[in-house]
């Protein structure tokens, strides 16, 4: 019974890609945030929100771009 519950380690096989933790995505949503609430208060943080939120999409993007450019061509 014991071995039964006891799982088998799976066999060696190909490498599991998980990309690098980031804090883009968090950046974003904090930008687009700013941009929102500069609509009903402050007008000067939209186009604030707007820039910061395009420069860290660009950047996240760039940044998976080069992950998958890594990744061998097996994939």
């Amino acid at each position: 019974m014991a071995d039964e519950i006891q799982a088998e380690a799976p066999p060696v096989g190909e490498e599991i890609h998980l990309p690098e933790p980031s804090i883009l995505p968090l950046l974003v949503a904090v930008a687009i945030t700013i941009a929102l609430v500069g609509v009903t208060t402050f007008w000067p943080l939209i186009p604030f929100g707007a820039i910061v939120a395009l420069w860290c999409i660009v950047r996240w993007i760039r940044d998976t771009r080069r992950d998958i450019a890594e990744l061998p061509l097996e994939h």
